[in-house]
């Protein structure tokens, strides 16, 4: 018996055992001015690389800080290419994408987007290509990553969210009106597929298991969808919390996650590549919606702040938000 489970164990068909439950295990203090979206953890150099509106804070992973890229207006995510020393990141305000040299965060350039909005960006390493997806423009700017030199630009027709590559030549698109993911030839940069997602709704954040070919794509309905990467079929719908705006996948735990802005974190266990269930929902806090995954080691960072009272509706402002507590920007750190 015991020679049988070591082999389907081998296989990836049943998944380890459930550990202790996650929780958070302190927060990071930064404060600072400004809002904030997809954080980006480099595992190497044991950095994060936080967007903060108009500038983005590198950080090492006790929260300290190592520096700055200034002249990022309106940033939402940041690529990184290891291999070439550079860094990007996608400036939804200024319609352009930062140069940068991840080695001592340099900024080398700018190039122009070829649509508006530009929000997630990607690195694909099988071409060098890298990918900015521009929300109002509802395009893709595709520029090389050694030279900054534009290739293409590649119309969705539908409001681009977020992007995960497969290594193999293959880009999966999240598209958030749409309700699809737009499956593109990152070499010969078209949309080769269109995959529906139903029943998920409002499409945000995309991870990948490159192992199993699996795609977790998180919706706006508590909702993830867990596809075959192959060909686009709907292998379960486990439930999530609401507000979800980023998910991960750790390969290392066979766990799937979904960062949910209503404050919680929901771990999905993947028993095999075509069974899910949900572990545990995690509480976290209210406002962390994003994450970014250490796989070395197995944590999670979500960045957030502290809310005061919601002020009274008004005419006005039928619908108004919470008060954000000045100078309270912090990353909470999750784990076992």
């Amino acid at each position: 018996m015991r020679t049988f489970l070591a082999s389907i164990l081998s296989l990836g068909l049943l998944a380890s055992p459930p550990g202790p439950s996650f929780h958070t295990q302190r927060a990071l203090p930064v404060g600072g001015p400004g809002g904030w979206d997809y954080v980006t953890l480099d595992s190497s150099t044991q950095r994060l690389y936080v967007p903060r509106s108009d500038r983005v804070q590198v950080l090492d992973l006790e929260g300290k800080p190592i520096g700055e890229i200034k002249g990022t207006d309106g940033v939402h995510g940041v690529a990184l290419a290891p291999g070439l020393d550079r860094g990007f990141t996608s400036n939804g305000r200024s319609n352009t994408i930062t140069i940068f040299r991840l080695s001592t965060l340099e900024v080398l350039g700018q190039v122009k987007a070829t649509g508006e909005g530009p929000d997630a960006i990607l690195f694909d390493p099988s071409t060098n290509r890298v990918f900015s997806l521009n929300g109002r423009g509802k395009n893709a700017t595709v520029f090389d990553a050694a030279t900054g030199n534009a290739v293409g630009t590649i119309p969705f027709g539908h409001k681009p969210e977020f992007a995960v590559a497969d290594g193999q030549g293959r880009v999966f698109v999240n598209l958030e009106d749409s309700a699809e993911v737009a499956v593109i030839d990152a070499r010969k940069l078209v949309v080769e597929q269109r995959w529906p997602l139903a029943p998920i709704q409002d499409p945000t954040g995309m991870a990948i298991d490159l192992k199993h070919h699996r795609l977790f794509i998180v919706g706006g309905n508590k909702l993830m969808a867990v596809l075959d990467a192959g060909n686009g079929r709907v292998l379960a719908t486990p439930a999530i919390g609401a507000s979800a705006d980023a998910a991960a996948y750790d390969p290392g735990l066979g766990l799937a996650f979904s960062s949910n802005g209503e404050g919680t974190l929901t771990v999905i266990r993947q028993e095999s590549p075509d069974r899910y269930s949900v572990l545990e929902q995690v509480p976290t806090k209210q406002g962390a919606r994003t994450l970014a995954l250490d796989e070395k080691t197995h944590r999670i960072y979500l960045p957030t702040v502290e809310f005061g009272p919601t002020p009274a509706p008004t005419a006005e402002v039928p619908k108004p938000r919470p008060i954000v507590v000045p100078n309270s920007f912090q990353i909470l750190v999750v784990g076992r």
